[in-house]
């Protein structure tokens, strides 16, 4: 084989590695599917659980809320007389939509210095970060996805003083992450992968 083709070969090769991430798996509604498709996000989700104790059934349906398991995925821009870009609407990314704030507060706090908000098991270790530190601070249990969801979108302080109660379309949101984390877990148990 020559040099040059040889180089492609291996260019190639590295690019489709570091690219597993960027697209969405084909379904959401099976996690033994989304698994089956996505390996390695098996190994983040079961380090997540063992190191931070959040169900790999809550982890799932947070992050489909957040992304869709988009690793690349950003919020929408804003527009100004429909027609000119202001920015987006916010600086969250990534899999699990982290803003650039919290992600700086997450690193500090952890020591994750090169962690990236489009590796999954950055993304599913910062979750389990800030779960735990909503249990501590507001007293939900790891294992409540609805609740988690609404101090994971309104944080700690939002929580606590109950901003959500005015978004009839957050506590909707909220129920759909509760219903779909009971979906995964019943899903999950029935997982060749997982046991």
């Amino acid at each position: 084989m020559s040099r040059p083709l040889r180089a492609v070969l291996i260019l190639l090769l590295l690019a489709s590695c570091g690219t597993r991430d960027r697209s969405a798996p084909k379904t959401f509604d099976n996690a033994c599917t989304i698994l089956k498709s996505r390996p390695h996000f098996v190994r983040a989700f079961r380090a997540t659980e063992r190191k931070w104790g959040v169900p790999v059934h809550v982890q799932m349906a947070t992050i489909y809320q957040e992304s869709k398991f988009k690793a690349d995925a950003r919020t929408p821009f804003r527009w100004a007389i429909g027609v000119i870009p202001m920015g987006r609407q916010s600086s969250a990314y990534g899999f699990a939509q982290a803003l650039d704030a919290t992600w700086k507060e997450y690193k500090q706090a952890t020591g994750s210095r090169s962690a990236k908000r489009d590796d999954i098991r950055d993304a599913t270790d910062f979750m389990g970060w800030y779960m735990n530190i909503t249990k501590e601070r507001n007293g939900i249990p790891l294992n409540d996805a609805r609740n988690q969801y609404l101090a994971y979108h309104e944080g700690h302080t939002g929580y606590k003083r109950g901003t959500y109660r005015r978004k009839a379309w957050l506590m909707r949101i909220s129920g759909e992450v509760g219903a779909r984390s009971k979906t995964y877990q019943a899903q999950l148990r029935t997982c060749r992968r997982l046991k």
